[in-house]
């Protein structure tokens, strides 16, 4: 097999440690090597085009080859290509930067950090959440609870908060003071026969139960996608905000949104915290921030948060974090022209109108399919769950990996999806046409029954 690869494969194999990679099927079958793209397609060093059903990491959210960021990343990197924002520093473009975005924020906040990933954003978060408690005398309150099936980052702190244990074995993690409770799984996780509803209270109890047992005083913050994502693509079920939201308030926990993947745009609101209702204490936010054309991350930080931190400032003394990329003036200047963009191509209400209708088509096409079981999401996030039984709910033994079958026979079929198990995920670029969707609904159709045969 390495005979036929690429000068460009064969380099990369033999010198790159991929991230989130089987080592063995790296060397077994190369990586596929991308070497352009342009609005919702991309295309790979032997000339094949393939529609990227996965926005590149849920990020690429304005398609590629938009003119206007390309641009001002050039300009501003000829004017001023980095300068920090320790002691006291900054650039006009980044003050720009976290004005517009402070505007665009779901419920007032106060402030924004700015880092270069999602991970590192979490972590930010998780320090501010101590440094909080610490400030207004509660140094006992610094126990943080997350979900199993989250995903929240992939440091030593946040992959702790993960609750995904192949991201905790062999790591020696969890590490610090991390629970973790039920994931909002409905199809899986509910009783049969339950509705949505009680499904939500039956976690929220699960919740306070957690939160008694270890001791309301000892618990700083709860970590939540609105949608899960790497996870397996899990929307929550109906009313879980409503049913939790009024037990951190009781124990006075803070909410950490975790918008990575859901903010600017995804699940056809600006936010995913609209889509489902709830007012957030933190936000972190990252990948559409730039549409993936520039690493930056944002820590969106409310009144009640930030009034602590300032009052306290003067006892507390110099703030000891931050990253040498913290608040980089080309990713400023890029995250500036991807938020105009989106205003001006009114990616929203794009996604109001293409979600649901893609949604609708992956059910019409494949919800009768003997193995496929459920067919889920919100906006442009968007899961279909492979499984031997739909009726019984029979998984396919892991050896199989059915999952990865259908993502390679996707690729040969020009679409790339993800593959999170058995569970096959879109979230393709935002501007994608009703006529898009289609397209991918049909390769992958066939791609499934490539793998699994006709209904």
């Amino acid at each position: 097999m390495a005979s036929q690869l690429s000068d460009e494969a064969l380099r990369d194999q033999r010198s790159q440690f991929h991230p989130f990679t089987s080592l063995t099927d790296l060397m077994a079958d190369g990586p596929t090597v991308m070497t352009s793209g342009d609005g919702i397609r991309v295309r790979d060093v032997d000339g094949n085009e393939y529609i990227d059903g996965m926005a590149g990491l849920w990020c690429v959210n304005l398609g590629y080859g938009r003119r206007e960021i390309v641009d001002a990343i050039a300009k501003q990197s000829e004017r001023l290509s980095f300068f920090h924002t320790f002691n006291g520093m900054t650039t006009d473009v980044v003050a720009q930067c976290a004005e517009a975005l402070l505007a665009r924020a779901p419920v007032p906040m106060s402030r924004v950090f700015f880092g270069a990933s999602g991970s590192d954003a979490n972590e930010t978060q998780l320090k501010l959440v101590w440094y909080y408690n610490n400030l207004r005398g509660k140094p006992e309150k610094k126990k943080v609870i997350a979900r199993w099936n989250a995903y929240h980052g992939s440091g030593v702190a946040t992959a702790s908060l993960t609750g995904l244990p192949g991201m905790h074995t062999l790591f020696d993690l969890p590490k610090g003071p991390i629970l973790h409770v039920s994931a909002p799984y409905y199809y899986r996780n509910a009783p049969d026969g339950m509705s949505e509803r009680d499904f939500s209270r039956q976690l929220a109890k699960e919740l306070e139960d957690v939160i008694e047992r270890e001791g309301g005083e000892t618990i700083a913050a709860f970590f939540a996608e609105a949608v899960m994502g790497a996870g397996g693509l899990i929307p929550p079920p109906e009313g879980y905000f409503d049913e939790i939201m009024p037990i951190l308030k009781k124990h006075d926990i803070l909410l950490v949104a975790d918008e990575v993947v859901s903010g600017f745009g995804r699940l056809g609101t600006y936010w995913g915290s609209q889509s489902y209702g709830f007012e957030p204490d933190l936000i972190t936010s990252a990948k559409g921030v730039t549409s993936g054309y520039f690493p930056m991350s944002v820590c969106f930080i409310s009144p009640k948060v930030w009034n602590v931190i300032e009052s306290e400032a003067a006892k507390a003394g110099l703030f000891g974090h931050g990253y040498t990329y913290s608040a980089h003036p080309v990713g400023a200047a890029a995250a500036l022209a991807a938020l105009k963009l989106i205003d001006d191509l009114n990616v929203v209400g794009n996604v109001a109108d293409v979600g649901p209708y893609m949604l609708g088509a992956l059910k019409d096409r494949l919800g009768q399919h003997a193995h496929v079981g459920d067919i889920r999401g919100k906006g442009l996030m968007l899961g279909i769950e492979l499984m031997k039984d739909r009726g019984s709910k029979e998984t396919f033994p892991m050896a199989d990996r059915t999952g990865r079958q259908v993502l390679k026979a996707a690729a040969k079929r020009g679409l790339i999806t993800r593959a999170l198990g058995d569970t096959l995920v879109f979230a393709p670029p935002l501007i994608i046409t009703r006529g898009d969707a289609d397209e991918i609904v049909d390769r992958f159709a066939a791609s499934v029954e490539d793998v699994l045969g006709t209904k």
